[in-house]
């Protein structure tokens, strides 16, 4: 066994306290990249969830870690190719599965923001009229009805693409589309007055999804990516997790956020 599954394996079984093997982790500088978008990051004000995640996890490894912010379709390029080690608030699919492991921190709903004028009220109503577009950001997956959503309209060519929020709120208000996904970090940008006047909720009635560190299998061997496991293990077992959601939430939704459980 070499000493690096050691270590995992010793972490596994609790003889290690998290703190030590952190520190003994930090084989090498790392890199982590954080995207703009809502409460979870805002590059106009350098603050967000996953920045106070990235801050935490800097802190209890002991390791140098090199922040940089890059739109999401990036990100996901370079966990695969092992150029970046890190991102935050990433969520699985089968083929994302294949090049990156991840540590859950927490888990939300998504909902379909739709113009009032349009008449939706149901999500069938918007699939089924020709007229609707829909606007997604580039490389981003949702939750099972919103994937399904999204791939059945892409395959007709009623989906318009955006690299981040703001352009998709822009092509809303002039009714470029019709409908856009959101999730709980973007509601306070539904707060401006101009966007809720003319828009309302749908909801897609799916099961939370799991959101975590994001950790590339090219660059990160799996002793490693269990160290890093254990140490959002340790944010959320301790209320750290908790506490920092409660900054941007009231505490009923960071509660559920952030107190679940991941399936193994």
């Amino acid at each position: 066994m070499t000493a690096r599954y050691l270590l995992a394996f010793l972490l596994a079984l609790g003889f290690l306290c998290p703190a030590s093997v952190a520190a003994a982790a930090c084989a090498r500088p790392y890199t982590l990249a954080l995207h703009d978008h809502g409460l979870l990051y805002s590059a106009g004000t350098d603050s967000g969830i996953d920045k106070d995640v990235a801050d935490e996890l800097i802190r209890r490894s002991g390791c140098k870690v090199t922040v940089s912010l890059m739109p999401r379709a990036r990100i996901w390029q370079l966990i695969e190719s092992g150029a970046l080690d890190f991102s935050l608030s990433g969520i699985s699919n089968p083929e994302r599965d294949r090049f990156a492991g991840f540590a859950w921190y927490f888990s939300n709903k998504y909902y379909l923001l739709v113009r009032k004028d349009s008449g939706v009220q149901s999500l069938p109503d918007f699939e089924h009229n020709e007229k609707f577009q829909l606007g997604t950001i580039r490389s981003f997956r949702y939750s099972a009805s919103a994937n399904q959503l999204v791939d059945q309209l892409q395959a007709v060519n009623r989906v318009s693409q955006s690299g981040g929020l703001a352009p998709l709120y822009k092509t809303l208000m002039l009714n470029q589309i019709q409908g856009m996904i959101i999730e709980p970090f973007d509601f306070p940008a539904l707060e401006e007055k101009a966007i809720r006047d003319i828009t309302t909720v749908v909801e897609f009635n799916d099961p939370s999804v799991p959101h975590g560190l994001i950790m590339s299998k090219k660059s990160l061997p799996p002793a490693e990516q269990a160290q890093w496991h254990t140490l959002i293990n340790g944010m959320r077992s301790d209320g750290s997790m908790r506490r920092i959601f409660e900054k941007y939430f009231k505490p009923a939704l960071a509660a559920a956020m952030v107190d679940f459980q991941p399936a193994l």
